[in-house]
């Protein structure tokens, strides 16, 4: 029977009365929820995949839950796992499946139109591939869920393996949202770069590869259509035109110098132009041009010029024209090599080729050496397909890399795609003429992809391995495997004391993990106490720890030298924390990379002597490659708090004015530093300004906040 991405089916030719199902994905590290959670999972997912509670039958394919005596619990061991028992009760309907293992491991999630027929073509006894082979010979128990049809099927297994963490399917990590260029509502729609959910209000086209793809995108529609890309607020209060108005990159209705007809029909051939409609707009363009040349309006005519020639480079650069009726469509293609999975997806919009995106989900067995455990590319695209769509827009064409393996794929990918959308979804895995280079291309980026993946991947790995060499035994990680090998680096910025914040970065499974970075806004403590900024920072991070709520990693690295590795070692102290994870990296001579110090701390009244690696040590590439990411990360994060401070009027502050009184007292006074010097009576003079309230404003200007305008008292006022 055929099945969906981990099923058998996807190694063999399904028989005439198999069913085609489409298949889930896969991830390693992590175990899934006990018993409980899982239950608790389904209840809470029901409705995130848009089913009623009683639409959806909950059913436990395990032993009876019925209450029995616990003495006769503990003597009796639970009855083992029958295949043909759990599947002889199970529905011909559709649904989702878990398998766990005897200690609880949630295995794998999956989806069926059948789940009968879906099941029980996993317990045959021929035709398995070694990697399904490992995962049945593990299944201590199963789970099922009914559903009313298979698309809320793939909405509650996505939910699912987003909850559960299944080891064996394939996890998507691609949770950044993709950017649209959106054309707003109004007299004069704004064009704009845009992240999120979209509306009804706006116009929306995408979504777009990447954010370079997109902005590139919006600087050339600037330059042939001139749309406003400013903010509401500076729209409104404009009273001459800005810099793009003067270099002619927008024609200024902020200052009326264009009408709203006009407007609009800039906006519509924009539309027009984004929908792949380029011909139609291009050929209005030059029979403008050539009435204004004449009627001998040459200006207007050169500004036509220039527009045609912007848009005719825009083309260019998003070289694939479509030759049919293709406006939207997805390439995908996939790649596998040495333990590592690569998805490359090609966005067509608008019969434009916008660019490509590579995303590498997680394999499900970090013994890569084993290439026969790895997926095939055909499950490998099911299982992104089944994810990735389930959250995003659905195109009207799918362009698939073919699988010799698995020749079912692109109508099983049709069916899904179709229920899902509630319209029919071609999906092409032998297209021809335009479509056939989409799919070259998107072959070749997955390649390219995946070998540049796989050579950083050998260059961490080695010097991850001198690292650990260096470091000594006693940061060996768990099961001496080096993906278990953690580090957390923490750093201390400001700006002469101004807007402290402490930033941790996360070295994990042999990269940064950017997801996990925290950073820390410092208060309470003398401007510029860098022990005292960083004694509150460790204390935050790992308390949980010392309550055993989170876990302390392989290494804790601190930017600096002795003395804050002695405030590291105090804080592990007070929390009762062991301190042989604490190493100090000390800058070396010129803050030049290479000449960096390892600095340890004292453990019982011994100090290991500092390490110092030298300019070529790969280990201190490493070391250094995390700390100036930790560098970088609250540089940044002390930057836009400090700019948040600053761009903030303190008017904004007073209690009782709000932004009318607060436009009156500035238009009145001129500034904050007009209003500050007024007395009492002086600030009463402005309308709408009562006596009462302009005493309390005169108040609020002249309070002194202590401990905070000295930065000598000991403490700052705390920031909220």
């Amino acid at each position: 029977m055929t099945s969906e991405d981990l099923s058998p089916a996807a190694q063999t030719a399904p028989g005439p009365e198999e069913e085609d199902a489409v298949a889930p994905p896969w991830e390693p590290d992590g175990a899934c929820a006990a018993d409980a959670d899982a239950l608790q999972a389904d209840a809470s997912l029901d409705a995130a995949a848009g089913a009623p509670a009683e639409a959806l039958q909950s059913t436990e394919q395990t032993e009876s839950t019925e209450p029995a005596d616990q003495s006769a619990q503990d003597a009796e061991p639970a009855p083992a796992f029958n295949p043909a028992e759990e599947v002889r009760t199970l529905p011909h309907l559709p649904g989702c499946y878990r398998y766990f293992s005897a200690d609880g491991t949630c295995l794998y999630v999956g989806k069926a139109r059948d789940l009968k027929n879906r099941v029980s073509s996993y317990f045959r006894k021929s035709g398995l591939s070694p990697r399904i082979a490992l995962m049945v010979s593990r299944i201590a128990r199963l789970e099922t869920t009914v559903t009313r049809s298979e698309a809320e099927a793939l909405l509650l297994e996505n939910n699912l393996i987003k909850t559960l963490k299944p080891h064996y399917n394939i996890r998507l990590r691609d949770d950044a949202s993709y950017p649209y260029i959106r054309i707003g509502s109004g007299d004069f729609p704004r064009l704009s770069y845009y992240r999120g959910g979209v509306d009804k209000r706006s116009k929306f086209f995408g979504p777009y590869p990447s954010s370079s793809a997109a902005r590139t995108a919006i600087e050339m529609l600037q330059k042939a259509f001139q749309l406003r890309t400013c903010e509401e607020s500076a729209f409104r209060n404009r009273s001459r035109p800005c810099l793009l108005g003067q270099i002619g990159r927008c024609t200024a209705p902020c200052c009326g110098l264009v009408t709203k007809e006009e407007y609009a029909a800039d906006c519509r051939r924009a539309e027009q132009f984004l929908e792949g409609r380029s011909i139609e707009v291009l050929s209005d363009l030059e029979k403008r041009m050539w009435a204004a040349s004449d009627a001998w309006k040459f200006e207007e005519a050169a500004r036509l010029r220039d527009r045609i020639a912007a848009l005719t480079q825009m083309r260019h650069q998003q070289a694939i024209e479509t030759t049919g009726g293709d406006v939207d469509a997805d390439v995908i293609s996939a790649a596998v090599s040495q333990g590592v999975v690569c998805v490359n997806l090609a966005m067509v919009r608008g019969g434009r080729h916008l660019g490509d995106r590579a995303i590498f989900p997680k394999s499900g067995e970090r013994a890569a050496a084993s290439q026969e455990l790895m997926p095939s590319p055909a499950e490998v695209i099911e299982a992104f397909v089944s994810q990735h769509y389930a959250e995003l827009p659905i195109p009207a064409l799918l362009i698939v890399e073919p699988d010799p393996s698995d020749p079912e794929l692109g109508s099983r990918l049709s069916s899904l795609l179709t229920d899902l959308a509630g319209r029919r979804v071609p999906v092409v895995t032998e297209p021809q003429e335009t479509r056939r280079r989409w799919l070259e291309m998107c072959v070749q980026g997955a390649k390219i992809a995946l070998a540049r993946r796989l050579q950083e991947a050998g260059t961490q790995a080695a010097r991850l391995s001198d690292l650990l060499e260096v470091l000594g035994p006693g940061f060996s990680p768990k099961n001496g495997d080096p993906m278990e090998f953690s580090v957390e680096c923490f750093d201390i910025s400001h700006t002469q004391g101004e807007a402290t914040q402490a930033s941790c970065v996360v070295f994990r499974e042999g990269r940064m993990q950017s997801s996990l970075y925290r950073r820390f806004n410092i208060t309470g403590i003398e401007p510029g106490d860098d022990y005292a900024a960083m004694k509150q920072a460790l204390t935050r991070r790992y308390a949980p720890a010392a309550r055993g709520e989170a876990e302390l990693p392989t290494v804790v690295l601190i930017d600096g030298g002795r003395g804050q590795v002695e405030m590291a070692r105090q804080v592990f102290e007070d929390l009762g924390l062991p301190l042989d994870s604490i190493v100090g990296v000390a800058k070396g001579e010129g803050r030049k990379t290479g000449l960096e110090t390892l600095v340890f701390p004292v453990i019982d009244g011994v100090r290991r002597e500092p390490l110092v690696l030298g300019e070529m040590s790969r280990a201190l590439m490493l070391i250094a490659e995390i700390r100036d990411e930790a560098h970088r990360f609250a540089i940044t994060g002390m930057r836009a708090k400090r700019a948040k401070t600053r761009n903030t009027s303190k008017v904004e502050d007073l209690a009782g004015v709000g932004p009318k009184r607060r436009a009156k007292l500035l238009g009145h006074f001129g500034g904050m530093k007009q209003l500050k010097n007024a007395s009492a009576e002086d600030i009463a003079q402005v309308p709408g300004i009562s006596r009462k309230l302009a005493e309390q404003i005169y108040g609020q200007l002249h309070t002194v906040v202590p401990d905070a305008a000295d930065g000598r008292s000991g403490h700052q006022a705390p920031q909220t």
